[in-house]
């Protein structure tokens, strides 16, 4: 990262990826009647929205360059907190839900804990650590939800909350 403008249109780019693809996989969960798995994409697709405008908000002042998805350089070939394409099929049952998001969540925590440990420049590291709180959180709540699933307890959609951390611990 080059400069504080360029760190946070890669967040906002993050997000906005990871909403996009939430929203699909929820669609397409949606179309074929899995409604208890579209529901747990879209809620995660909310929840990248709010993330979404916090790093919009973030910009605040700031001359934050205008991006081509071409200009975007990325490890893989999307960004890291988009989930997995094929979590569209059909069958998909809640664990493997829960796994994918999982699996993006902390993607996204790699992607920008990598920034804060390597920037040399101050405000950088200072707000990439502030994305790494939020990610932890996230990564945290999924872990939760997924040992809840799996020792067969019910896991309330309505009630899904990855906007901050959870205290709750397995």
């Amino acid at each position: 990262m080059q400069s504080v403008e360029e760190f946070l249109a890669y967040a906002t780019k993050l997000e906005q990826e990871a909403a996009i693809r939430y929203d699909q996989l929820a669609d397409a969960m949606e179309s074929c009647g899995n409604r208890e798995v579209g529901k747990l994409f879209r809620r995660l697709a909310d929840y990248s929205r709010l993330h979404l405008a916090t790093s919009r908000a973030r910009s605040g002042f700031r001359d934050v360059p205008e991006m081509k998805p071409e200009d975007f350089v990325w490890r893989g070939f999307e960004s890291p907190e988009t989930a997995a394409i094929w979590a569209a099929d059909p069958f998909i049952g809640r664990e493997q839900a829960l796994e994918i998001a999982l699996d993006a969540e902390t993607a996204g925590l790699e992607y920008y804990r990598d920034i804060r440990d390597t920037t040399a420049d101050p405000e950088i590291k200072a707000l990439a650590a502030e994305f790494v709180a939020e990610e932890s959180g996230h990564v945290a709540q999924l872990h939760y939800w997924l040992a809840a699933h799996k020792a067969g307890e019910a896991l309330p959609v309505e009630e899904l909350n990855l906007g901050a951390p959870t205290n709750q611990a397995r």
